[in-house]
């Protein structure tokens, strides 16, 4: 008998023009949290994929309590009890909490499904899991972090010898993480394998009982937990040592704001929302979930309406009623929901790029082919977006290419102001580093960068003031010249009424 539940040996899956692993080798043990990190494009999707039934391996074995086993399908995977909470979450919205763990697993009494049985056992279910809910609701009623705990039950429900959870804390609050921790420490104590993959190396470090590294494809290293830092992790993901993680530089301030917002309100949501932005300084907004930021942004770009207040650009006081409004002040919106909100997945990178700006991509009626496909390959060029080209589909790349995807459409507007909603969310820390050079670059020539970070040190690492909100309110503002431009002071705006 092997001493992995599951175990990856020498696999290796190559697509067209690509080989996305590599002779990847991966072990889980019974009752043991390993955690998987990589840079995105290092092949962490693929392996899931593999894992799960989803791909089939060119060559290699996936062996299952010591018995190779071969997946046609991920019925066949999670048969063999393997079962996987995927970063976007499989939930029918509409349908009661019930409905959603035994879909396609119903029970049943003669012709008719035995609902009773099925209530209490997803009551017993979540009850394991720490939480008291009324399974008869539908599941969109509840948060995030229950919607997850609900996949959770889901893989339970099928006897789950090892789960997979896909960058399970993303969307999650700072409370529903700490939950989620708990509850991955009470199955490890049950005997049930899990893999955890994560960019967040403070998570690994608190969570995992190994960390696996993986990079382009290739297995790089495994070692308890104890026997990695911060510094040798990064290193073992990107290949290099990343001697700064917030390189931050410095622009030339102007004289005057570029943007100005004067008692922003919407009945509750946004209060008396006022502040100043200018071109050359990255302005920093923290505060905690539901805090109000993205609201303020969304308000200022006219996604949502206001019901009083004024937006003033370069002086000039505007009306912004749609986004469309918004782009013509030459204002860009890094929105935090990038596949939803920022993307069309099923289009091509180089169709995904000029979406914002179809007009100045034209000539006369007609799109000007050759200027699409020119400034196609200097933004693919520019922002080190790895894709087999520019015809390839958003939906294939990884989170960090389709993030710079994202960045290089609002490039392409020439905007002045850039607000950044949580733009390095989900991507690794090699990502991040190249979207703080994007950020450093707007800078220095000028532009106005708002940053809207729920990561502490990102804010404090990058900014040059920083907002502070809490519950609709600006509670604090701190410059990086004063003495409370710190993480204690901070938080202490955010938390304190």
């Amino acid at each position: 008998m092997s001493e992995y539940i599951v175990e990856l040996r020498d696999v290796r899956k190559s697509f067209p023009g690509v080989v996305a692993l590599d002779a990847m080798k991966l072990g889980v043990k019974p009752g043991e949290i390993l955690g998987l990190i990589g840079e995105n494009g290092a092949g962490k999707s693929t392996l899931i994929k593999v894992l799960t039934g989803v791909h089939r391996p060119d060559s290699g074995k996936i062996i299952v309590d010591g018995r190779e086993r071969v997946f046609r399908n991920p019925e066949q995977a999670i048969e063999a009890g393997i079962a996987c909470v995927y970063q976007e979450l499989n939930i029918e919205k509409l349908l009661s909490v019930t409905d959603n763990i035994f879909i396609n697993k119903w029970i049943r009494k003669g012709a008719l499904l035995d609902y009773a049985a099925m209530h209490k056992k997803a009551s017993e279910l979540l009850r394991g899991l720490g939480l008291d809910v009324d399974v008869h609701k539908a599941a969109g009623l509840y948060g995030m972090g229950v919607q997850q705990m609900i996949e959770v039950s889901k893989a339970l429900l099928t006897d789950a010898k090892c789960i997979i959870m896909d960058e399970p804390t993303s969307s999650l609050s700072e409370k529903e993480v700490e939950q989620l921790l708990k509850i991955c420490r009470g199955l490890r104590e049950r005997g049930i394998g899990i893999l955890f993959v994560s960019h967040k190396l403070e998570e690994l470090f608190l969570l995992c009982d190994r960390v696996t590294v993986i990079r382009d494809g290739k297995y790089v290293d495994t070692r308890e937990t104890k026997d990695w830092d911060n510094d040798a992790l990064i290193k073992a993901m990107v290949g290099r040592s990343l001697d700064n993680q917030f390189p931050k530089e410095y622009g030339k301030r102007s004289e005057k704001p570029m943007l100005e917002v004067r008692n922003l309100s919407r009945s509750g949501v946004l209060h008396d929302i006022s502040f100043r932005a200018y071109g050359g300084e990255v302005l920093g907004f923290s505060g905690l979930v539901g805090a109000g930021r993205t609201e303020t942004m969304r308000a200022i770009f006219g996604a949502d309406p206001i019901d009083s207040g004024e937006i003033l650009v370069k002086g000039k006081k505007v009306k912004i009623r749609s986004p469309r409004d918004a782009i013509r002040e030459k204002i860009a919106f890094l929105t935090e929901d990038r596949k939803g909100q920022g993307l069309v997945l099923a289009e091509s990178i180089q169709n995904n790029l000029i979406l914002a700006n179809l007009k100045g991509f034209s000539r006369g009626l007609f799109l000007n082919k050759n200027k699409i496909r020119t400034q196609g390959e200097k933004r693919m060029s520019e922002l080190s977006i790895k894709a087999t080209g520019q015809e390839e589909r958003v939906s294939q790349l990884s989170g960090g290419n389709q993030q710079k995807v994202v960045i290089g459409k609002w490039i392409n507007t020439d905007a002045d102001i850039y607000i950044f909603d949580e733009a390095t969310r989900g991507i690794d820390v090699g990502a991040k580093v190249e979207v703080y050079q994007v950020i450093n670059q707007l800078v220095k020539e000028g532009k106005c960068v708002i940053m809207v970070s729920s990561e502490m040190p990102e804010i404090l690492g990058m900014s040059d003031r920083v907002i502070v909100m809490r519950e609709g309110r600006i509670t604090g503002e701190m410059g990086r010249e004063t003495d409370a431009f710190n993480q204690e002071d901070v938080m202490k705006a955010a938390w304190e009424v």
